[in-house]
């Protein structure tokens, strides 16, 4: 079965730092021209904790109508400060028109918490939600909940669940989760870009990392090439490659993501609402090759990169 490369989608803002609705537009077809199979709306890349529960909803419906179909979109809805809360602001994401509604695993337990606290929270999310279909995400905010391969079981007997998106960052863990999720509707995508390769290869329906948010051509490759006999070769150099430069792009980000589709030619402005400072001229240097890499890659891949002028004007 084909694997799937799923963005985190980033929000553009204007210059007076207002959603730039415009601008996700052509977001969408810069990533649905690289091959993407879906997209992950109103989750941190977005900057989530950063725009009003109204923006959220605004840009996730206007995601949903501009995407039309083409592929699945999912969101996060789990957002409030009591379970009845979360559970309605569920009810309004879905409203939008998603395929599935997250959940932030660390929305429903605090960090001292035991599991079975959270699991009774998750009991009472469900109950509230009708039957909305669900999804998990192991967002590093407010804090960083894995799930336990146990937890991940006793989630799914509730056949609620068809999403996870694994920020574990431990391939054994990854090994351990997909045993439990075999055989079930639920698609488990990791986050973790030097994972990539050992999770699919595991049985991961695909990715979902921030790397798609520069470079969605490599990710939508090795997603489609990663299972090919006769491709092993490349699939492990690009995935040394990917490994190589994840922390940088992990620094600053999304200012950093906005800054490297500024080096692709893409009017996305270096305006960010969770990231105040400025890119230091180290890391604008840093990022300048990390883009003359892309361009190597996809050289070497035969890849032909995504032109800003063969998309659509907005």
């Amino acid at each position: 079965m084909q694997k799937k490369f799923v963005p985190v989608m980033i929000t553009p803002f204007n210059l007076k730092a207002r959603i730039d609705l415009g601008m996700v537009e052509a977001l969408v077809d810069f990533y649905l021209e690289a091959g993407v199979k879906g997209f992950f709306a109103n989750c941190l890349s977005s900057e989530m904790y950063s725009i009003s529960e109204d923006e959220r909803l605004e840009l996730t419906q206007h995601v949903v109508r501009y995407v039309n179909g083409r592929v699945p979109v999912v969101a996060t809805g789990s957002f409030g400060l009591t379970i009845n809360d979360k559970a309605e602001f569920t009810k309004k994401i879905y409203d939008t028109g998603v395929d599935s509604v997250i959940m932030i695993t660390g929305h429903f337990a605090n960090v001292d918490e035991p599991d079975d606290i959270l699991l009774e929270r998750f009991d009472q999310m469900f109950s509230l939600t009708g039957d909305i279909p669900l999804g998990l995400y192991e967002c590093p905010a407010p804090y960083k909940r894995i799930i336990t391969p146990a937890i991940l079981k006793t989630l799914l007997a509730t056949n609620r669940l068809i999403y996870h998106k694994d920020t574990s960052c431990n391939v054994e863990q990854v090994k351990a989760k997909l045993d439990v999720v075999k055989g079930s509707r639920l698609e488990f995508y990791d986050a973790h870009t030097p994972n990539a390769v050992a999770s699919m290869q595991m049985g991961a329906a695909g990715m979902s990392s921030i790397s798609g948010n520069f470079y969605p051509e490599i990710l939508v490759w090795l997603c489609k090439n990663v299972l090919e006999e006769d491709k092993q070769e490349d699939v492990r150099w690009i995935q040394s490659e990917l490994q190589r430069v994840d922390p940088l792009i992990h620094i600053a980000y999304p200012m950093s993501a906005k800054y490297f589709l500024q080096q692709r030619g893409f009017p996305v402005r270096t305006i960010s609402r969770a990231h105040a400072l400025e890119l230091t001229p180290e890391q604008k240097q840093t990022l300048q090759q990390i883009h003359r890499d892309f361009l190597g890659w996809c050289e070497r891949l035969q890849i032909q990169p995504v032109q800003a002028a063969a998309l659509p004007s907005h």
